[in-house]
């Protein structure tokens, strides 16, 4: 190859690779308006969860590669169903979207657990039941809000 070629060469493929590089995610501004989810896409979200159940836990985790802690799995599933994830931490998922009752639980729902500041979540999936990702050395799993551990925690419900 003659000396002269060699930059042309090298630009042409620096070029090439700048191409082959995918554009980067831009996330929204603002997330989207969660209290106006329909019935069936907060059943999307549960059924989403559902498909989770048995992905190991892992503190500060949000893949499923990677494992998930509990708002690191609720994250993921409002991210791939809804295109954005309420806020990463548990504190903070108190005081999002709209409060609700035990009584008006629907599928898709937060439901948190814990004194005056909830220090665990999972997502609402009906018939009593919710998915979470409990603690170190476990997986996301499914459990009953009448169960003997979860009906003696204060719960507070959250419809985002």
């Amino acid at each position: 190859m003659k000396q002269f070629h060699r930059p042309l060469l090298l630009c042409a493929l620096l070029l090439a690779a700048g191409c082959a590089n995918r554009p980067a995610v831009v996330p929204p501004s603002t997330p989207p308006p969660y209290a106006t989810l329909s019935p069936e896409q907060a059943e999307d979200i549960a059924i989403h969860a559902l498909g989770l159940v048995g992905v190991p836990y892992r503190y500060g985790g949000n893949t499923p590669e990677g494992g998930f802690d509990c708002s690191g799995l609720i994250g993921y599933v409002y991210r791939a169903r809804m295109g954005a994830a309420p806020p990463r931490t548990v504190a903070q998922l108190a005081g999002f979207g709209q409060p609700t009752t035990i009584g008006e639980l629907r599928a898709g729902d937060l439901v948190l657990f814990g004194g005056g500041r909830p220090t665990h979540a999972g997502i609402y999936v009906g018939g009593g039941r919710f998915v979470h990702a409990p603690s170190t050395g476990g997986d996301v799993r499914m459990d009953r809000l009448d169960g003997p551990y979860w009906s003696r925690q204060r719960v507070e419900v959250r419809r985002l």
